[in-house]
């Protein structure tokens, strides 16, 4: 389901790519992990000083960065040390914050994508 243009060179993401990869960033803990490396690379437990998440939240929450691509690894003695996989990835987070200071009233009025921090979705029987 892949769309090509008309050189036949160069291959589109799909739509069900796209939303894919931000499904990758729709979790606040992984927002929180890759904010942290924003900053550079980190071992397990220095994102979890940075993060408040537990270890094994961070960890199950790195395994599925490194399986979507958005990070990778590199063995530092005994440790893994986890850093954004391109520099594109802390732009993206960039042009997401630049945008939501003009979107974000709306986004914090929608009742579609409420978080799990005690929020209730709109009655919509009414």
């Amino acid at each position: 389901m892949t769309q090509i243009v008309a050189d036949r060179n160069i291959v589109l993401p799909t739509i069900e790519q796209r939303a894919k990869l931000f499904r990758g960033f729709a979790d606040p803990s992984r927002l929180a992990i890759l904010e942290a490396l924003c900053e550079g690379p980190l071992v397990v437990h220095e994102i979890v000083r940075r993060t408040d998440l537990s270890q094994p939240n961070v960890s199950n929450h790195l395994r599925c960065l490194l399986d979507c691509g958005l990070v990778a690894s590199d063995r530092d003695g005994r440790f893994m040390r986890y850093r954004i996989k391109s520099p594109r990835i802390t732009s993206l987070l960039s042009d997401v914050d630049a945008l939501l200071e003009v979107v974000a009233e709306g986004v914090k009025a929608c009742g579609n994508y409420r978080s799990n921090q005690g929020e209730t979705p709109p009655d919509r029987t009414k």
